[in-house]
């Protein structure tokens, strides 16, 4: 139900809730998290993580002045302005309840005096001298109030204007201080905004500063805060109003965890207000009464002391403490305006959230700069110590395999409870004593192959005498790797994160936390042999994909393992951040006219059946024309009915037939099922061209006995695995002996194919040296270069020292 308190009404008194939910065939985790939602939210407490805010259903917006105002101050910021208005109707048009506390009317009027009195100067002088040219006029300092008084009026029919190309009403309402310290006014004003939202009105709330007296200092009453700016009346009206959130938008980003100016400052993504640590509240706000601070220091009580804070942090924390969610943030930013509002509302990382619930371990930056560092250590690893540490996790997998078993058999019972997971994932979650003994197998491959892998000299060059350069392997730095439902991919990619130096940040699937949680334990257990246990790092909190991919002042690399869905979106929100990986699997097998049945059958028996879900299995099968109506088109057709495979017919293939199978909706489909599309082709030449045009570049195979036209196939597909009479199926790391693979990658540079080991290293080029200077080379200098191969020579193991490019 959109009404969580709906949800919670609707199930009746001492129903078991997990039977509930089977008969109503509702996910039981789901109801459990909404209707602690809804205990939370009707006892007053505010929403404890940033995905809760996606329930908040009654949200004041607080724009500062330096939101509403231009940069001079004399004005408004009409595009701003615009986006607010959009983003609000569009919340309001979803059912929420908006209200807007707004600031403005100050500098809307500022700009109307300022015209009206330049007006009328010029008039005057224009009359008294009776010439054109008129002498340099100076506009007098206008007194706040009169500007607030003349500006209100134009502010709201501006707002009334904006919220009407959205078919949006709005109300105006101005208060003082005084409406709030008397309660017959205070009861007015609940009730007429009560009223107003409940005719789904948007109240646009702003104090009369045309009559609102001078703030008194120190005027705060017990446990109420007084009515100075509109940071405190937003708080104020948010816990009146019972408001689930409080969004406060100025030109200040948030919070900071040291001075904002300085290089190293981070921004809080979570504030706690009962953390004993020191705050830097950013920069103070250019204009207004409200605004932050520049720098204030929190002592090391046990609370908050939030006397001592300036207006907007001190109002979010009283607003926190009334039971409304604060998030502050800035509004003023030109790349996020647009959207600020709503994705806040949706959960997304934006300025700081304020909460009453500490969290849990380190945040995901936390995580990543304690890699980064732990990860610098295990790169600089004798590269025996890097093998020993990936033997240990491979001896772990099998020493401890009923462990993990266990955790895994909890997962997929609760995935079976959901019932939201297909056969194909399924298989994927599943784990067995087989599964654990092959991981591993290939692990122990890794720790072989860990040996030389970096610090690696790959180029030698004498550039002059005495100044030799050379290009070695490097590690990338820090990886995040996110996967679905496939547990078997942490260790995987944590020994080869080991093996090239890197430091790891998994993401797992949720359907796999508990597999996820004791695989990472053990993976830990193995690093802190050598002391490098925080160099793989398993993602549990909530972060969403989109904030991680945001990261890219602290992430290197993104490596995607799961569905085409999430490979996309990763590769949409990770803007400036690499992407290894592949959107779509659509793998092609060609029957060649000269193909040999036994091998046909072989490869497309196994290419689609032997695991459909696999991003290298089959889903397109083209054949030659010629073998179209032959004893080998049969054997192919009745192989695929009997493995139960559902046959979707190409155009072509379909123009051949009376009664066709169903024709495919489109020929770039990757069906990860046991379906595929059958097509007709002319020739070897038309199978590639069909494969570049349909195809994801991923894996494609032809059958024949013919050499020359298999060569050519093999030369002029750009595929990133391109096989002759083999199944699609070997595309995998394992398979090509990297011992595990982190995917297989589509792309055009870098790497290629199943990405083992070497597609986790990157080079840098070391130059020793002399004394030399460039100028030593120039048209008058002494030296003269030399360019000299040299032959590559690998240092001793005890001499490499495995470096880290930043």
């Amino acid at each position: 139900s959109p009404n969580r308190l709906m949800l919670s009404s609707c199930i009746p008194v001492h129903t078991c809730l997990s039977s509930w939910c089977r008969m109503n065939q509702i996910d039981c985790r789901l109801v459990t998290c909404i209707l602690s939602v809804s205990l939370a939210r009707a006892n007053g407490n505010s929403f404890a993580h940033r995905g809760e805010l996606r329930q908040a259903k009654r949200i004041v917006v607080k724009l500062g002045s330096a939101v509403v105002t231009r940069g001079d101050e004399c004005g408004l910021a009409l595009g701003r302005l615009a986006s607010v208005v959009e983003q609000v109707a569009m919340l309001q048009n979803q059912g929420r309840e908006m209200m807007i506390v707004t600031s403005g009317a100050v500098a809307f009027g500022k700009q109307r005096l300022r015209h009206e009195i330049l007006l009328s100067q010029s008039v005057r002088q224009a009359l008294h001298s009776g010439q054109n040219q008129l002498k340099d006029m100076s506009v007098p300092v206008l007194e706040a109030r009169a500007c607030a008084a003349a500006g209100q009026s134009g502010l709201m029919a501006l707002y009334e204007a904006m919220f009407t190309q959205y078919s949006t009403c709005t109300a105006q309402v101005l208060v003082t201080n005084l409406d709030f310290h008397d309660d017959q006014k205070r009861q007015n004003l609940n009730s007429t905004l009560q009223e107003l939202l409940r005719m789904n009105i948007v109240p646009i709330i702003n104090t009369n500063d045309a009559v609102v007296p001078p703030p008194e200092p120190n005027s705060d009453l017990q446990g109420v805060i007084s009515i100075k700016d509109n940071d405190s009346l937003a708080a104020r009206l948010a816990v009146e109003m019972k408001a689930d959130l409080l969004i406060a938008l100025s030109d200040v980003e948030g919070l900071y965890d040291s001075p904002p100016e300085s290089d190293d400052a981070k921004l809080i993504d979570i504030f706690y207000p009962g953390d004993q640590q020191s705050i830097t509240y950013g920069t103070k706000s250019r204009v207004g009464l409200g605004g932050m601070e520049a720098k204030k220091q929190v002592g090391n009580s046990n609370s908050l002391r939030v006397s001592h804070l300036y207006p907007q942090v001190k109002a979010a924390l009283w607003a926190l403490q009334g039971g409304t969610s604060v998030v502050i943030a800035n509004g003023t930013h030109p790349k996020v305006t647009g959207h600020v509002i709503t994705d806040i509302v949706e959960g997304k990382k934006v300025g700081t959230f304020f909460s009453e619930v500490k969290p849990a371990g380190p945040t995901v930056e936390q995580q990543t700069e304690m890699a980064r560092n732990s990860g610098r250590t295990l790169a600089a690893l004798h590269p025996d110590q890097r093998g020993v540490i990936i033997c240990h996790l491979a001896d772990l997998l099998v020493e401890k395999k009923e462990e993990i078993l266990a955790a895994n058999k909890t997962d997929m019972d609760l995935a079976a409870n959901a019932g939201q997971l297909s056969s194909a994932l399924l298989n994927r979650l599943s784990l067995s004593p087989a599964k654990l003994n092959s991981l591993a197998i290939g692990l122990r491959q890794i720790a072989v192959a860990s040996q030389d892998s970096v610090g690696r000299v790959l180029r030698r060059t004498r550039v002059a005498h005495n100044l030799e350069l050379e290009q070695i392997t490097v590690p990338i730095g820090v990886l995040l790797v996110i996967f679905e439902a496939r547990p078997d991919c942490l260790p995987q990619v944590s020994a080869l994160a080991i093996a090239s130096g890197n430091a790891l940040l998994a993401k797992g699937g949720k359907e796999a936390a508990n597999t996820n949680r004791v695989l990472h334990e053990l993976t830990q257990e193995a690093l802190d042999i050598h002391g490098v246990k925080e160099a793989v790092q398993l993602v549990s909190t909530r972060e969403e994909v989109e904030d991680l991919c945001r990261l890219d002042k602290m992430i290197d690399l993104i490596i995607p393992r799961g569905s085409s869905e999430l490979v996309r979106n990763i590769q949409r929100a990770a803007k400036s951040i690499p992407v290894l990986g592949h959107s779509e699997g659509i793998c092609h097998i060609y029957v060649d006219s000269e193909a040999a049945i036994d091998k046909v059958i072989k490869i497309v028996r196994d290419s689609k059946c032997d695991y459909p879900a696999a991003c290298n299995a089959m889903e397109t099968l083209l054949v030659h024309r010629d073998i179209l109506r032959t004893t080998l088109f049969d054997q192919i057709i009745d192989m695929l009915r009997t493995e139960r495979v559902k046959i979707h017919a190409g155009p072509r293939f379909a123009s051949y037939l009376t009664f066709s199978p169903s024709e495919v909706k489109s020929l770039r489909t990757e069906y990860g099922d046991l379906e595929c599309c059958i097509e007709v082709v002319d020739s070897m030449q038309e199978a590639i061209d069909h494969i570049h045009r349909y195809g994801s570049s991923h894996t494609d195979v032809i059958v024949t006995e013919n050499e020359d036209t298999a060569e050519q196939f093999l030369q002029q597909l750009d595929s990133a695995c391109v096989f002759w009479n083999a199944s699609s199926r070997f595309a995998d790391g394992y398979r090509f002996g990297l011992g595990a693979e982190v995917g297989i990658s589509t792309a055009r540079i870098h790497a290629r194919g199943p990405v083992g080991l070497e597609g986790l290293l990157t080079t840098k080029w070391v130059l020793r040296g002399d004394g030399h200077t460039a100028a030593d080379f120039s048209e008058h200098g002494t030296l003269k270069y030399l360019h000299e191969n040299l032959p590559v020579t690998q240092p001793q193991p005890r001499q490499m020292t495995a470096q880290r490019e930043d």
